[in-house]
């Protein structure tokens, strides 16, 4: 007898169910699957194309760059406008 499990795609937000319906958590592969003596079409949603099979991993996609990365600095217009320079306080002449 193999040691093969039927691997499962279960969104975190189903793992409740699928838990419920008997699908056992495989840590070391971080992905839920089915138990021996278990019906696999009880898991149907879950299953990939072919059974027996691992799902394909989803690529990672990097993280959205935060809008004020790639930010312009745009100055007042008023004349007599002075940068605070660290010096002094701006409130004070």
């Amino acid at each position: 007898m193999t040691d093969s499990k039927l691997y499962l795609n279960v969104p975190y937000a189903q793992k409740d169910a699928a838990k419920a319906l008997g699908a056992r958590w495989d840590a070391a592969a971080k992905k839920w699957y089915v138990p021996a003596g278990k019906d696999p079409a009880t898991f149907a949603q879950w299953t990939s194309a072919e059974l027996g099979a691992s799902p394909a991993k989803p690529a990672k996609s990097s993280p959205p760059k935060s809008s004020s990365v790639n930010a312009t600095v745009t100055l007042p217009t008023i004349a007599d406008f002075v940068p605070y320079d660290g010096d002094e306080p701006p409130w004070n002449p």
